[in-house]
C-alpha cells in the first residue's frame, strides 16, 4: 500500500475574528476581501487548500454578533443561536495569507440571477462590505491529501474551487509534475497561477451564462488519456462535477483511494 500523508484536520478548531480591510473585483466573476485582526498573526496556515467555516452578518442584521464557538461540536452551539440572530455560515478557502501582517484574503464567486441581481448570502456580503466590517471564521484544516509517492497530480475544479487550486499550486514541491483542468465563466477570469514548472494548466471557459458549471470540464475528462495509477487526483466544485469527476478519474486509471473529491455547491 502507498504511504499517504494524514488528512490534516485541527483536533480543536479555533474561532478567529477579523475586520475587513479592503474589497475589490479580482476578475469579473471573483471578488476578493482582505481582512486582518489582532489574532490572525497566530493563524496556523498550512497552505494548500486550507479552508474554514465563514460566519457573516446577514443583510437584515444591523451588526455582526457571534458567541464564542470552538471545538468539533461547534455546530450544535451555532444552531442554538436564535434563527433571526444567527449569522450566515458558508465554507471558504484561504486565498492567501500574510503572517507578517496578519492579513487574510478570501475570494468569493459572484453569482447573479437572470435580472443581474446578486445571489447568495456570501456574494451579497462580499459586494457590500466596507473597511471595519466584522466577521469570523472557524479553522478546518486541509483536505488535499497527495500520497508521498504520487507520480503526478491532476487537479480539476470550477471557479468555486479556483482558490483551492491556486493554494495547492503554490504549496506543491517544486519538482511536482501534473496538470490542472480549471473551469471559469469567462476568458477574463483566467489569470497567472504560480506553480511548479512541471504542472500545466488547461483553462475551460464556459462563455455561456446558461451552461451549468462542470459540464464542459466533464466532457474534457471523457477525452483525457489514461492516468498513471500511482498518481493522485483532486476534483472539487459543483456537486455533480465532484462526484462524476471522481468516477471519470477512476475510469482513467486512478484507484479510489488516490482521489480526493468534494462538492462545494449544488446547481
Amino acid at each position: 500500500m502507498p504511504k499517504k500523508s494524514s488528512r490534516t484536520v485541527p483536533t480543536d478548531p479555533r474561532l478567529y475574528r477579523a475586520e475587513v480591510i479592503a474589497s475589490y473585483d479580482l476578475t469579473p466573476s471573483l471578488r476578493r476581501v482582505t481582512a486582518g485582526g489582532d489574532g490572525l498573526k497566530d493563524f496556523p496556515w498550512m497552505g494548500y487548500d486550507h479552508w474554514f467555516r465563514l460566519f457573516l452578518r446577514r443583510p437584515h442584521q444591523g451588526q455582526f454578533v457571534l458567541p464564542e464557538l470552538s471545538g468539533t461540536k461547534w455546530y450544535k452551539e451555532f444552531l442554538a443561536i436564535p434563527e433571526h440572530a444567527r449569522p450566515h455560515c458558508a465554507n471558504y478557502t484561504v486565498a492567501d495569507y500574510r503572517p507578517e501582517t496578519g492579513e487574510i484574503d478570501i475570494d468569493f464567486v459572484i453569482h447573479r440571477g437572470a435580472d443581474g441581481s446578486l445571489e447568495g448570502g456570501a456574494a451579497i456580503w462580499a459586494c457590500s462590505v466596507e473597511p471595519g466590517d466584522e466577521f469570523a471564521f472557524l479553522d478546518q484544516g486541509i483536505i488535499f491529501d497527495r500520497p508521498d509517492d504520487a507520480s503526478e497530480v491532476l487537479l480539476v475544479a470550477d471557479e468555486s474551487g479556483l482558490p483551492a487550486v491556486a493554494g495547492i499550486l503554490r504549496s506543491l514541491p517544486h519538482d511536482t509534475v501534473g496538470r490542472v483542468i480549471q473551469e471559469v465563466p469567462t476568458h477574463l477570469d483566467r489569470r497567472d497561477l504560480p506553480r511548479p514548472a512541471g504542472v500545466d494548466i488547461s483553462w475551460v471557459v464556459r462563455d455561456d451564462s446558461n451552461l451549468v458549471a462542470g459540464v464542459k470540464t466533464l466532457a474534457a475528462l471523457k477525452e483525457y488519456p489514461p492516468l498513471d495509477p500511482n498518481g493522485y487526483g483532486f476534483v472539487v466544485g459543483e456537486s455533480k462535477l465532484a462526484t462524476e469527476g471522481r468516477r471519470q478519474l477512476h475510469r482513467l486509471g486512478l484507484p479510489k483511494d488516490r482521489i480526493t473529491f468534494s462538492g462545494f455547491w449544488k446547481h
